[in-house]
């Protein structure tokens, strides 16, 4: 068997004469689409309660009357999915990635209907929460399928899918929003129809096979090598299956029941899981969902007061954020995870400060839309411009692989649980906050984060591109034992010849 590295690229190898791209295998690229799904409903979430809100405050007048139980009304969903990320990871390695889906599913279009028939705020709190166990077990679940999925060396552009998946949810959800501005019963329709991709990707994940490295590990190796060999042409597979058959017997040597404690004493795993949910807090703290929350009331606070126009100045920013996402998915297996990040955090710093600039020098008595409205629409559209080709995906991606197999589920659902609460606490503080010291003030804030974010990936966050999972395992190993940043750095050149 001989691999030849391409020239100049480390986004794809050549093996014989067949070269693994993005696109060159159908099967798996369709388990990357169905698996996004969850990756839609996660998105379309985020995104729908944006213009919802701004009409369920013409229906509930005690929500308009209330910035708390507006928060609330977005933030419920981010309780839900805080919890369903808990234990999404310990349905993962109980059940596997195909039964989690399944069950998300199920969760999700049952908050959708409670959200729809809701006859006050707080039947519709409840939906809120629904939804938001199924978004949280969704998000745990599908970056970790796609990469057990997923060649090594397109393993980044693939779970970065997801994320694009998520994105194009926000922005659908836009698109939703607005062509529901005129109709009867407006929120409950924007709110309701999330149900539609739930239950389409139910159907779907039917008729696809659990997880190959799931199999393997843990039930079934002759149907993990049945899907290995869709994946993988026989000169690959063999490989694929000897490492898997490695990993299988250095769990059994280790004879011990995998528990929470072990992510805090040992100390690879410790290093790992601070690098990953650290990123998925900064990810928050640098106000993403502040963005596609509130966009709309953002819009607003810079003086365009008309919910159409807000909604679509607002789908306008979301096309950005999808846009950029594709960049991403080129960029992550070329460009590499950490420089992606940090060159993203560069351009989130710098707009961070427009919007500040923007809001502070804007006079907040003006009934006309002046420069420094439009420079807070640009300031957003930089914003998501820099964010969402670097800061979206890496987090999802490097916590995809980062580690062990038996913990990965785990460590995994743990991340996300850190990403769903700084999400929770951005969205519930972020009016309050603005009210207190100003929105320009709050910008501000979420900018330092965005420095301290960009020091963190800097000393805690390595490499991974093209680095297969044993390989990254020990990257850790080395970190966390010494004797291994020169072995980290060979690796790391190894990436860019």
């Amino acid at each position: 068997m001989t691999i030849e590295s391409m020239p100049g690229s480390s986004g794809y190898i050549e093996i014989g004469n067949r070269k693994i791209t993005y696109f060159s295998n159908g099967y798996v690229l369709g388990l990357t689409v169905v698996a996004g799904i969850g990756g839609l409903l996660f998105g379309y979430d985020t995104g729908v309660i944006s213009g919802a809100l701004l009409y369920i405050r013409d229906e509930f007048e005690e929500v308009n009357q209330s910035h708390f139980l507006q928060e609330t009304i977005v933030s419920m969903a981010l309780v839900g999915a805080m919890i369903g990320a808990a234990i999404g990871g310990w349905v993962n390695d109980s059940y596997g990635r195909k039964k989690a889906t399944l069950s998300a599913d199920v969760v999700f279009a049952l908050g959708s209907v409670v959200m729809a028939a809701a006859q006050n705020p707080y039947v519709l709190i409840f939906g809120r929460f629904l939804v938001g166990l199924g978004v949280g077990v969704a998000s745990v679940t599908a970056p970790v399928y796609i990469a057990e999925a997923s060649p090594t060396e397109i393993r980044g552009g693939l779970v970065s899918t997801n994320v694009l998946m998520i994105t194009g949810g926000q922005f659908l959800s836009y698109l939703v929003n607005l062509a529901f501005t005129e109709v009867p019963g407006t929120w409950r329709w924007m709110l309701g129809v999330s149900a539609v991709p739930a239950i389409l990707q139910f159907f779907l994940m039917l008729f696809l096979p659990e997880s190959p490295r799931w199999l393997y590990l843990k039930k079934d190796k002759s149907k993990a090598i049945v899907v290995l060999s869709k994946i993988y042409d026989p000169y690959r597979l063999e490989e694929e299956i000897n490492q898997l058959a490695t990993t299988l017997e250095e769990e059994r040597q280790r004879k011990s029941v995998v528990r929470y404690s072990d992510v805090f004493k040992v100390k690879e795993i410790r290093l790992a899981f601070f690098a990953g949910a650290g990123l998925q807090a900064f990810q928050q703290f640098t106000g993403i969902n502040t963005v596609m929350y509130y966009s709309p009331t953002i819009v607003q606070m810079a003086g365009f007061r008309s919910n159409q126009l807000a909604i679509l100045l607002s789908l306008i920013v979301a096309a950005v954020n999808a846009a950029g996402t594709v960049l991403g998915i080129y960029l992550i297996d070329h460009f590499g995870r950490r420089k992606l990040a940090l060159s993203s955090l560069s351009g989130v710093i710098i707009s961070l400060i427009i919007l500040a600039v923007a809001f502070i020098l804007e006079p907040s008595t003006s009934s006309v839309i002046g420069l420094y409205g439009w420079m807070a629409v640009v300031g957003l559209a930089l914003y998501i411009s820099f964010f969402a080709p670097g800061m979206g995906p890496v987090p999802w991606t490097v916590n995809s692989e980062i580690y062990p197999e038996a913990y990965r589920g785990m460590c995994g659902g743990m991340s996300a649980t850190v990403n769903w609460i700084s999400n929770l606490i951005v969205a519930q503080s972020f009016l309050s906050l603005a009210d207190a010291v100003g929105t320009g003030w709050t910008f501000l804030i979420l900018a330092v984060i965005a420095v301290a974010a960009f020091v963190f990936v800097i000393v805690f966050v390595p490499e991974t591109k093209g680095l297969t999972f044993e390989e990254v395992e020990r990257v850790w190993k080395e970190r966390a034992w010494g004797g291994g940043y020169g072995r980290e750095a060979f690796l790391e050149a190894g990436n860019e010849q």
